[in-house]
């Protein structure tokens, strides 16, 4: 019988927008963790119980989906004018390997409150009440979110009526502002790779797709429901039982991946899960929520649902409401015809658990789409706090 010990590391679980992950300070990990490299990724894949044939994580803290299955680390910023360092690991449920490749919307938000839960903002800019700003680097993605975290008696301050469709409880409200969020640190990249705002796709088995491929926020490839034959009112379970339809959005996942130059053969696809995303609009339609909630037509703009790690996401990652907030208001993607064309500067779409609101500031600069920001809210919250114990003889 084995006489190795378990080794345990301070760590914190926190509830992101409409996800969860466990955050650590990067002081905090193991020495080896401290850099990127396999010791790092072999720490999260164990952490979250990865990678896991059963597809349930019962032997780790993930959830076994894309909302659940994130590590996240922080530090004091190398960058001038920051407050922190953000960043983020997507591990992969059930192959042994971590995407670094982007970022987590809705976990920037728990990034924002738990540097200062965690110490690293200087208590000098900390207000005892009203809101603390908090400047983060966004480590995978070289880029700068402000989040605008409210304060109590010096503290953040986590309860509040705040209500996020996809979250079940009411918490306090948390601005998030993505600066400068196209290209998102693609090399030679631009917010539209192809220089189309529409393009003709072609597809292996599906034909050609008329899709709008963007990288604002997190690249993401936008086809037409009807295209595809969906409505746009799906829900998780419409989709994610259906292999056939999983392997379709994949199919049409690595063809955008190709063309907008993120990987250069399809097997690289498979170690890049985490972008691009692949999502579906249609016009505004009335459907019922995932929780029973009617949702008008006329609430909405438009309706998105979006794929994460291969799966139909049960609200909508926050960097997808990003590039959805962003191609809203470009004239002409497919995102902003199905919300009715014309110039925007906010939106209001339908997903699987709700509604969301995002605004974006786009213009043309010498013939080119560039965002200045993204504005959305949402809300965070610590679920547990003390050490993540892992086999000692994974490091």
């Amino acid at each position: 019988m084995s006489q190795l010990s378990q080794i345990k590391v301070p760590a914190t679980y926190m509830r992101g927008g409409t996800s969860k992950g466990v955050f650590f300070r990067l002081e905090d990990l193991p020495e080896s963790c401290q850099v990127p490299g396999e010791a790092r990724d072999r720490l999260f894949m164990r952490v979250i119980g990865s990678p896991d044939p059963y597809a349930a994580h019962i032997d780790g803290m993930g959830g076994a989906t894309s909302s659940t299955s994130k590590c996240v680390i922080l530090s004091k910023s190398s960058v001038t004018d920051h407050d922190v360092d953000y960043l983020y690991g997507q591990v992969s449920i059930d192959s042994p390997f971590v995407d670094w490749s982007g970022n987590c919307g809705n976990l920037s938000t728990a990034a924002g409150a738990f540097a200062i839960h965690a110490g690293l903002v200087d208590p000098a800019r900390i207000p005892d009440n009203g809101t603390c700003t908090v400047r983060i680097w966004q480590a995978n993605i070289q880029k700068t979110i402000v989040a605008h975290v409210p304060v109590s008696n010096g503290q953040v301050q986590e309860l509040g009526d705040f209500e996020l469709d996809g979250v079940t409880f009411p918490a306090a409200e948390i601005v998030l502002e993505f600066m400068d969020p196209s290209d998102d640190g693609e090399e030679g990249g631009s917010m539209f790779p192809t220089g189309n705002l529409v393009d003709d796709l072609e597809v292996p088995g599906l034909g050609m797709l008329k899709a709008t491929m963007i990288a604002a926020g997190i690249p993401t490839v936008f086809v037409n429901a009807a295209d595809i034959g969906y409505q746009g009112t799906e829900l998780r379970e419409d989709i994610n039982g259906n292999p056939e339809a999983l392997a379709r959005f994949e199919a049409i996942r690595v063809a955008g991946a190709l063309r907008m130059g993120l990987i250069k053969t399809p097997e690289e696809a498979l170690k890049r899960q985490h972008t691009p995303k692949i999502a579906f609009v249609s016009p505004p339609k009335d459907y019922q929520a995932s929780s029973g909630k009617q949702i008008s037509a006329g609430e909405v703009d438009l309706l998105v649902r979006a794929l994460s790690m291969g799966k139909l996401h049960h609200a909508m990652m926050g960097t997808c409401a990003v590039a959805i907030g962003t191609a809203a208001a470009v004239p002409g993607t497919l995102v902003n015809l199905a919300a009715g064309g014309g110039e925007r500067e906010a939106v209001r779409f339908g997903h699987p658990s709700g509604t969301l609101r995002v605004g974006a500031e786009a213009r043309q600069v010498d013939g080119q789409w560039t965002v200045t920001k993204a504005i959305m809210s949402r809300s965070a919250r610590i679920l547990m706090e003390g050490w993540v114990r892992v086999p000692g003889d994974i490091l």
